[in-house]
């Protein structure tokens, strides 16, 4: 059997089980007013696009909060001001798309990279932005994103807002989405060339029996697609090269494509628990 024959049976395998053990929610959950917590402008449409759109066409309240501005993103190739300009626009106009009105974004605007850095500055922020919002769930990251994904924003961002929860001290629904998760073999081509390393065999075995517990529900969202995939195009710089030099990489560029299909699947997934 070829690696990429093995590795596509292994993700069937793996959809078969989540299929088998997760739970959809239903249009009562649906409806109930959210708050989104997005560590870069195009986390919200990768993780819970489809979501978004969903919850909007049932004119359920809905708030984006960006956690960070993006801004370090291709540093290499263009600089730091200009690439938090072009995000937030971007951020704009994917909402738009998804449903949303520009009073129900909010960016928190903390240098991408550096959110550890203004924790006690963020977590008040925070707090405030759920006293006002008095949302009945939110979306946060996944609390076993890798580390090194998106330079610790998407970790930081789980643990800013869980900490923050626990200052707002009431009780409320926490729904966990995946992003550079999806990363571990076999969903990702690219790991498969590197099976041959325990360490990251061992990752990836524990990667997908911590996926196959920790996520039991499912929101479907096969009727979206289209629109997802319009509104994560309006996120060109992640989308698109910008100038015809290959260290522009690009969402398509990571593990070959194989990456990207993970959040365009009928289901997005989730964490989901009582905090």
């Amino acid at each position: 059997m070829s690696k990429s024959v093995y590795r596509l049976q292994s993700r069937r395998f793996l959809k078969f089980i989540l299929n088998r053990t997760m739970s959809e929610l239903d249009e009562n959950v649906l409806r109930k007013s959210t708050v989104v917590f997005s560590p870069h402008p195009d986390d919200e449409t990768l993780g819970c696009g489809g979501t978004i759109i969903k919850k909007k066409r049932m004119d359920t309240d809905v708030t984006i909060v960006f956690t960070t501005d993006g801004r370090t993103s291709h540093r290499h190739l263009i600089s730091e001001d200009k690439m938090k300009s072009i995000r937030k626009k971007e951020a704009l106009e994917a909402s738009r798309v998804l449903g949303m009105k520009e009073k129900d974004l909010i960016f928190l605007e903390f240098r991408s990279g550096k959110l550890f850095e203004n924790w006690k500055s963020a977590i008040f922020k925070v707090v405030d932005i759920l006293t006002n919002r008095k949302p009945e769930e939110i979306f946060i990251p996944y609390y076993r994103e890798p580390s090194r994904w998106g330079q610790g924003d998407h970790l930081a961002t789980n643990r800013l807002v869980v900490s923050a929860l626990k200052i707002f001290d009431k009780k409320i629904i926490v729904n966990e989405y995946p992003i550079g998760f999806w990363c571990n073999w076999p969903w990702a081509e690219e790991a498969y060339t590197l099976l041959s390393k325990l360490g990251v065999l061992k990752n990836s075995i524990f990667s997908n029996f911590n996926m196959l517990r920790d996520f039991r529900y499912f929101v479907y969202v096969e009727d979206f697609l289209e629109t997802k995939r319009t509104a994560l195009d309006q996120h060109k710089s992640q989308m698109t090269r910008f100038m015809p030099d290959p260290r522009w990489q690009t969402l398509a560029d990571v593990s070959n494509g194989k990456f990207l299909e993970c959040f365009f699947q009928e289901r997005e997934i989730f964490h989901r628990y009582t905090l």
